[in-house]
């Protein structure tokens, strides 16, 4: 089964789009306790709508944390209906699998969308990632996976990446905010707690491309070196 990983920060299998990670309502949380940023809503919804339009797939899979807070409200709804009508006209059907931020989210039945704890595309299971479950190949999302580099004039800059393995296929965030954790210094999914990063690939994406920086073993050992 062909698995194409696009540098838009999605997955396609045959006529399924997997992306993870939106965490709608971010900025809206963050206001609340004072902090604010500019919304990241219209460039995920054009992203998005561009990135479906080219590719046409008949299912998107929104693979965890569509939404961002853990105590659901209003701004945060209106936003994610906002969202939807936005995307349901351009696909066949849409299926959320739930994350551990998708408390009180079962509501976006009412628009046609079905709600699951997993899926299966052939001999790949999708599910979020937070927690384990049982399988022998999983596409997930929750890690956020990105890694620290050095750009040209020294300063460190974290990147987004793909982690590709046999049997284990790890999403970036969707959501330009979720910078993502380093994963050379922390990890968070349990289906990483035992990384063994000589059997993954490391691809980040760009805007058009896909940049192969060989295994995670041979990248920690250049990253050593510098």
């Amino acid at each position: 089964m062909k698995i194409e990983l696009l540098p838009q920060k999605a997955i396609k299998i045959k006529d399924n789009l997997i992306i993870a990670d939106l965490h709608l309502g971010y900025e809206e949380s963050l206001a609340q306790e004072g902090i604010y940023l500019p919304k990241a809503f219209n460039q995920m919804l054009t992203l998005l709508k561009g990135l479906v339009l080219r590719e046409r797939p008949k299912k998107l899979i929104i693979n965890g944390d569509l939404k961002h807070s853990f105590v659901p409200f209003r701004r945060e709804k209106i936003e994610v209906e906002a969202f939807f009508n936005e995307i349901l006209p351009l696909v066949r059907e849409v299926i959320v699998i739930r994350g551990n931020h998708d408390v009180g989210i079962f509501w976006i039945k009412s628009l046609g969308i079905e709600v699951l704890d997993e899926v299966e595309i052939g001999e790949w299971k999708v599910v979020h990632g937070h927690k384990l479950v049982e399988g022998d190949r999983f596409i997930i999302g929750h890690e956020h996976p990105s890694i620290r580099l050095r750009d040209e004039v020294g300063a460190l800059i974290k990147v987004p990446i793909f982690l590709k393995g046999e049997d284990l296929l790890v999403l970036p965030a969707f959501s330009p905010w979720a910078y993502g954790n380093d994963i050379l210094r922390e990890i968070v999914s349990p289906f990483l707690r035992d990384l063994n990063s000589a059997i993954f690939e490391v691809l980040v994406p760009l805007e058009t491309e896909l940049l192969s920086f060989g295994k995670l073993s041979e990248l920690v050992e250049a990253l050593r070196r510098m």
